[in-house]
C-alpha cells in the first residue's frame, strides 16, 4: 500500500493512489484525514478526532459520523482495515512514512541543518531548497476549524525555520545581496521576527544600500519598542554594527503643526484623528446639515450609551464647518445626568461667544433666546448640542435663521422636532470595529486575528468599549491580544476591564439607568438575571408580576432610553426586543447588587410557570385554569399557528429558565418545564443538546431535594432522549431507573407510561418478545387510569410489534384501534402516523394499492400537522410502495430530498433507512453497482446504531445486489447471514423465501 499512495499536506490537501488524485470530500473529511496523517503510526482517540472536527460542541451523532468518514476514507484508499485500523481508543493510519510529504520535508530540513552545522553551505542550501520546494501553499488546505488552524500555525512556523536556515546557507555562500527582495517580502509578512530583520539589514548592506540598511534597523527598533517595549536583540544589533561604517543621517524633526485659524465663535471640541467607519452615517448627517431652504437645518442623532454619538457629531461638524464661516457653537447638555444643563445657562454662554457683554445678557430664558435668534438671523453658524434630554430642553437653543444648522445628539429619539433629519446610530460593523481597534493597537493586531475578532465581539461593536479596550492594549505592550480577549471573556469582570482613565462603559450606562423610573429599573435588573440576548414582550410580565400589556409599556420606555432595541414581532404578534451584551452585563451587576435572593427566586419561578403555560399552548394542549392570568390568551392561541417558529425564537430563554430554576431548587417548575419541552415540537426539531441540558439541570435539582417523583419524570425523559438519538441501551437503562423511582413513590400510572415507552425502544431494537411483555405490564393500568392518547400509543406499538413478527391481520386490527382512538381525541398527527403504519402493514402483505393510498394520505396530512422529520418518514414509506409498484423513478428526487432532511436533523436511523431505500430503488432499476454504495453505507449506520434486524434486511439487499452482479458465492453468503439473524430475532422475514435473482445485463436495466 505504501508504494501506491501519497499524502500531501503542505498546500491544498491531496491524496494520490497509484498516481491518480482521489476526491477527499468536504472540510470535515479532510480535517479527519489531516488528523490521522499528522499522527501516522500512532493511535488517534475518537474523542480527539471529534474535537478536531467540531470543537467543544460536537453533534450528538459525532461518533457515528466519524465511523462513516473513516469508512469513506478506507474506500477512497482502496484498502481495508489494515491501513486505517480500529484500535482502542480510536484509529491508526498505518502507511509508509515516506508517503507523507511532511515527513519528507522534516527529514530534508534535518539533513540541511546538519550540513550547515558541518560547514557544508552548498549542500545545506540545496537540501533546504528541495525541502521548501515540497510546499505548494498554505498547509492543510481544505481542512477547517480551530484544531486545523493550530496545526496550520505549527507547520507555518516549521517552514519559516527552514527558510531562515536556507537564507543562512546562502549568506555563507556570499549571495546575501541578491536576497534583499525576498527578505523584504518576508519581513512584511512577519514584522516582529528579528532573524529576518537582521538578514534584511545585512542583505541591503551587501547590496551597497547602507542608508536603506540603517533605516531598516531603525524601523525595527521603533517597532519593537512600540509593540513589545523591548530593544533589538543580539542578532539584529550585530547586523547594525556591520553597517555602521556609513552612519545614517539623523532623521529630520517632524513638521510643526500648521497654525490653527480660529473662528469666532469656535467652540467645537477637537475632532478625533482616528475616527473610523460610519461613512453612510456621516453622509446622512452632512446631507441633513447642508444649507438649504428657508429654515435652519436640524439633524438629530440618537443611539445607545457608548455608540459614538458625540464622536460622530464632532467629526461631522468639523467636516462641514467651512460651510458655516460665521462660527460654530457647542454645548454638552448633560441630558442623562441628574442635573441636566439649564437652557438659560447655555444661552448665556452662547451669547458671550457671539460677543455680547455680560451686562447686556438678559435675565430671562425667553429674552435670551430672542437675542440669540436675532444675532443669528443673518449669520451662518453651526450649533452642536450634545447629549440632549429631550425636545423641551433644546427648543430654546434652536436658531431661526435659514443660514444656520443644528446638530443634536441624544439617547432618546427626538422625533417631535419639526423638520429634523433623524439618524438612529447602530453598532459599528465588524470590519469597521476591527479597523478602529487596529488604529489604536498597531501592527501587532494582525498577528492574532481570531483574538481581535473576539475582543470586538465582547465589546459589542460599540466604539466606546473598543476605544477603551484598544487603549488598554496599546498601553500594555507586554500583553498579547489573546490575553486581553481572555480577560474580557470573564463575564463577571467584563465591565471592570472596560475602564481607562475617565473612560468607562459602566459609567455611561449608569447615567441612563439613574434616569429611569422604578419599574423600568426593576425590569432591566431582572432581564440581566435571565441572561437572554433577545426576548418577547411576554417575558416582562412575570418578571414584574403584572399583565403583559402593562409590562410592554415598561419595556417600551427602556427602548426610549436606548437600553433595549426593538427586534420585530414574533409569531404571536408580540413585539421582540434585544438587549446589548454590555447592557446585559451591567444589568446582571445591578441584579446581584440590588435584588434580594428571595425576589430573584420568586421572579424566576413566575417566568418558569408562564413559560410552561406557553409551551403547553404551543404543543396544542388546553390552557389550564391555574394559569397566572398575566398572559394574553390571544397570544397563546397565536403560538399554535406556528409552534416550530416560536420554539426556535424562544429556545435560548426556555433552556436558560430550566437551568436557572434548577440552580435555585425550584424543582417542581424546572421538572415540569423540562418535561413539557421534551414532549413538544421543541423535541421534534431534534434539539438533543438542549434537551440534555434541561434534563440534566432539573435532574440534579430533583436529586438534591430528594424528590423521587420528579426524578422519575426526568429519568424517563432522559430515556426518551437517548431513544431519539438511537442510543437504545442507554435509553433502556434510564427507563429502568425511572421505574425504580416511580415504584418507590407508588405511582402505578407513571410506571405504566414508562413501560409503554420502553416497549417502543425494545421493538426498534429488535427485541419483539420483550417489547410485547413491556406492553403487557403497561396496558392494564392504562385502561383503568390512562388516557385515550396513551391507549392509542399502546395499540399502535402492539400493531408494529405484530407486523415485525409477521402476524399482519392482528397487527392491522391493533393499529386500526389506535387510529380510532386518535381520531376520537382530535389528534390529527397521531391519526396520520397510524395511517402510515397501516400502509406499511398493507405493503408487507403485498396489497400495494391499499398501501399506496394509506401512505399518500398520511404524507399529505403530516405536511399540515407534522414536523419535517415525520413528513420525511411518511415520504419514505410511500416511496417504498412506489418502488415495489415499478414506479421508483417517480420518487427518486423525493428520496434524495428526504435523505437531506435526515442528514440536516442528524437523525441516524432516518439516514440509514433512506440510504437503504435508495439502494432498493437502484436494485429495482437493475443497477446493482449503483445500489451497493447506498446499501453499504446503510449497513455501516445500522452497525453503528447496533440494530441487528435492520442489518439483516440490508444484508439481504446486498445479497440481491451481489446476485444481480453475477457474484453467486457472495450472494449466498450474505443471504444465509441475513436469514440466521431473522431467525434469531423472530422476524417475519424468517418465514419468507429469500430467493436470489439471476444476473441482469446492463442493457436490461430500467434506465
Amino acid at each position: 500500500m505504501g508504494a501506491n499512495v501519497e499524502f500531501r499536506l503542505l498546500g491544498s490537501m491531496a491524496v494520490l493512489v497509484a498516481g491518480e488524485q482521489v476526491s477527499l470530500g468536504g472540510p470535515k473529511p479532510r480535517t479527519l484525514l489531516a488528523a490521522l496523517v499528522l499522527n501516522a503510526g500512532r493511535v488517534v482517540p475518537v474523542d480527539t478526532l471529534i474535537t478536531a472536527l467540531w470543537g467543544e460542541k460536537p453533534p450528538n451523532s459525532a461518533r457515528s459520523v466519524v465511523h462513516t468518514y473513516v469508512s469513506a476514507l478506507r474506500r477512497m484508499l482502496g484498502a481495508g482495515d489494515d491501513v486505517v485500523r480500529r484500535q482502542a481508543p480510536g484509529y491508526l493510519l498505518d502507511v509508509a512514512p515516506e508517503s507523507i510529504d511532511l515527513v519528507r520535508f522534516e527529514r530534508a530540513v534535518d539533513a540541511g541543518r546538519r550540513a550547515l552545522a558541518a560547514g557544508d553551505a552548498p549542500g545545506a542550501s540545496e537540501t533546504l531548497a528541495d525541502a521548501l520546494g515540497l510546499w505548494t501553499g498554505s498547509p492543510l488546505g481544505g481542512a477547517e476549524g480551530e484544531w486545523a488552524e493550530r496545526e496550520r500555525t505549527k507547520l507555518e512556523e516549521a517552514r519559516l525555520v527552514a527558510v531562515e536556515a536556507r537564507l543562512e546557507a546562502d549568506f555563507r555562500l556570499g549571495r546575501g545581496g541578491a536576497l534583499a527582495g525576498e527578505l523584504t517580502g518576508l519581513v512584511a509578512e512577519h514584522p516582529l521576527r528579528e532573524p529576518l530583520r537582521a538578514k534584511l539589514v545585512l542583505a541591503l548592506h551587501q547590496a551597497g544600500r547602507q542608508a536603506d540598511a540603517l533605516a531598516t534597523f531603525h524601523e525595527a527598533r521603533r517597532l519593537l519598542d512600540d509593540e513589545l517595549g523591548v530593544a533589538p536583540g543580539p542578532q539584529l544589533q550585530a547586523a547594525f554594527q556591520a553597517v555602521l561604517a556609513e552612519p545614517a543621517a539623523e532623521a529630520a524633526p517632524p513638521d510643526e503643526p500648521p497654525p490653527v485659524v480660529a473662528l469666532t465663535p469656535g467652540l467645537l471640541p477637537a475632532t478625533i484623528s482616528d475616527f473610523t467607519g460610519r461613512r453612510e452615517d456621516v453622509d446622512h448627517v452632512l446631507k441633513g446639515l447642508r444649507p438649504a431652504g428657508s429654515a435652519a437645518r436640524i439633524c438629530a442623532v440618537s443611539g445607545k450609551p457608548g455608540s459614538g454619538k458625540t464622536t460622530l457629531a464632532v467629526h461631522a461638524a468639523h467636516r462641514i464647518r467651512d460651510q458655516y464661516p460665521d462660527g460654530q457653537l457647542y454645548a454638552n447638555l448633560h441630558g442623562n445626568h441628574p442635573d441636566p444643563a439649564d437652557p438659560a445657562e447655555v444661552l448665556a454662554r452662547f451669547l458671550r461667544a457671539l460677543g455680547v457683554a455680560d451686562a447686556a445678557i438678559p435675565a430671562g430664558t425667553a429674552e435670551r433666546a430672542g437675542l440669540y435668534r436675532s444675532l443669528l438671523a443673518d449669520r451662518r453658524v453651526l450649533v452642536v448640542l450634545d447629549d440632549a434630554a429631550g425636545e423641551k430642553q433644546v427648543r430654546p437653543l434652536l436658531p431661526a435663521g435659514a443660514g444656520c444648522a443644528v446638530l443634536l445628539t441624544s439617547r432618546v429619539r427626538l422625533a417631535a422636532l419639526e423638520g429634523a433629519a433623524l439618524l438612529d446610530l447602530q453598532e459599528l460593523r465588524e470590519e469597521e470595529t476591527l479597523e478602529l481597534l487596529a488604529k489604536l493597537v498597531g501592527p501587532r493586531l494582525a498577528a492574532e486575528p481570531a483574538a481581535a475578532l473576539e475582543i470586538v465581539r465582547l465589546c459589542g461593536h460599540l466604539p466606546l468599549a473598543v476605544r477603551i479596550a484598544g487603549a488598554r492594549l496599546a498601553a500594555r505592550p507586554d500583553w498579547t491580544v489573546a490575553r486581553l480577549a481572555q480577560r474580557l471573556g470573564r463575564k463577571q469582570r467584563l465591565l471592570n476591564e472596560l475602564v481607562l482613565g475617565d473612560l468607562e462603559v459602566r459609567g455611561s450606562l449608569a447615567v441612563s439607568y439613574d434616569g429611569l423610573g422604578g419599574p423600568e429599573r426593576t425590569l432591566l435588573r431582572r432581564l440581566g438575571m435571565t441572561g437572554v440576548q433577545d426576548f418577547a414582550g411576554w417575558l416582562a410580565a412575570p418578571l414584574l408580576d403584572i399583565p403583559v400589556d402593562e409590562a410592554e409599556d415598561v419595556v417600551e420606555r427602556l427602548v426610549d432610553a436606548q437600553l433595549l432595541d426593538p427586534a420585530g414581532t414574533d409569531v404571536t404578534g408580540l413585539s421582540r426586543y434585544r438587549i446589548h451584551d454590555l447592557t446585559r452585563a451591567y444589568a446582571q451587576e445591578l441584579c446581584d447588587a440590588e435584588e434580594s435572593a428571595a425576589d430573584v427566586r420568586a421572579a424566576l419561578d413566575r417566568v418558569g410557570r408562564d413559560a410552561l403555560e406557553l409551551v403547553r399552548g404551543a404543543s396544542g394542549r388546553t390552557p389550564q385554569p391555574s394559569g397566572s392570568g398575566r398572559l394574553d390568551q390571544a397570544a397563546v392561541e397565536g403560538i399554535r399557528t406556528n409552534p416550530d417558529a416560536w420554539f426556535e425564537a424562544e429556545e435560548e430563554l426556555l433552556v436558560s429558565v430550566v437551568e436557572q430554576t434548577s440552580e435555585r431548587d425550584l424543582v417542581a417548575t424546572a421538572a415540569a418545564l423540562a418535561s413539557a419541552l421534551s414532549s413538544s415540537s421543541f423535541a421534534a426539531r431534534n434539539q438533543f443538546r438542549q434537551w440534555r441540558r434541561t434534563h440534566t439541570a432539573a435532574l440534579a435539582a430533583a436529586r438534591r431535594a430528594g424528590d423521587r417523583a420528579a426524578e422519575g419524570l426526568l429519568l424517563s425523559g432522559m430515556g426518551t432522549l437517548y431513544f431519539e438519538q438511537d442510543r437504545f441501551d442507554e435509553s433502556l437503562a434510564y427507563y429502568h431507573q425511572a421505574l425504580t423511582a416511580f415504584a418507590e413513590v407508588g405511582d402505578r400510572l407513571a410506571q405504566a407510561r414508562t413501560w409503554l415507552s420502553m416497549s417502543v425502544v425494545l421493538r426498534e431494537h429488535g427485541s419483539f418478545a420483550d417489547a410485547e411483555r413491556a406492553l403487557t405490564e403497561a396496558v392494564p393500568v392504562l385502561r383503568s387510569e390512562g388516557t385515550d392518547e396513551e391507549l392509542a400509543q399502546a395499540e399502535h406499538n402492539l400493531g408494529m410489534i405484530l407486523t415485525e413478527s409477521g402476524d399482519l391481520d392482528h397487527a392491522a386490527a391493533s393499529v386500526t384501534k389506535a387510529l380510532e382512538y386518535w381520531r376520537a381525541s382530535g389528534n390529527r398527527r397521531g391519526a396520520a402516523l397510524a395511517l402510515r403504519s397501516i400502509g406499511i402493514i398493507h405493503r408487507a402483505a403485498g396489497r400495494l394499492g391499499e398501501a399506496a393510498d394509506c401512505c399518500a394520505r398520511a404524507a399529505a396530512e403530516l405536511r399540515i400537522v407534522g414536523s419535517r422529520l415525520v413528513v420525511a418518514y411518511a415520504d419514505q414509506a410511500l416511496a417504498k410502495v412506489r418502488i415495489r409498484q415499478g414506479r421508483g423513478e417517480e420518487v427518486r428526487a423525493s428520496l434524495e430530498e428526504t435523505l437531506n432532511t435526515c442528514n440536516e436533523l442528524q437523525d441516524g436511523f432516518g439516514q440509514a433507512l433512506l440510504l437503504r431505500t435508495l439502494g432498493e430503488l437502484e436494485l429495482a432499476a437493475g443497477d446493482p453497482a449503483a445500489a451497493k454504495p447506498h446499501l453499504q453505507r446503510s449497513l455501516e449506520w445500522w452497525q453503528a446504531l447496533d440494530l441487528p434486524v435492520w442489518q439483516a434486511r440490508t444484508l439481504r439487499d446486498l445479497a440481491i445486489a451481489a446476485a444481480l452482479s453475477g457474484n453467486e458465492r457472495r450472494a449466498v453468503e450474505l443471504r444465509d447471514k441475513a436469514r440466521a439473524m431473522f431467525e434469531r430475532y423472530g422476524c417475519r422475514e424468517a418465514g419468507e423465501p429469500l430467493l436470489l435473482p439471476s444476473p441482469v445485463p446492463p442493457e436490461a436495466r430500467l434506465r
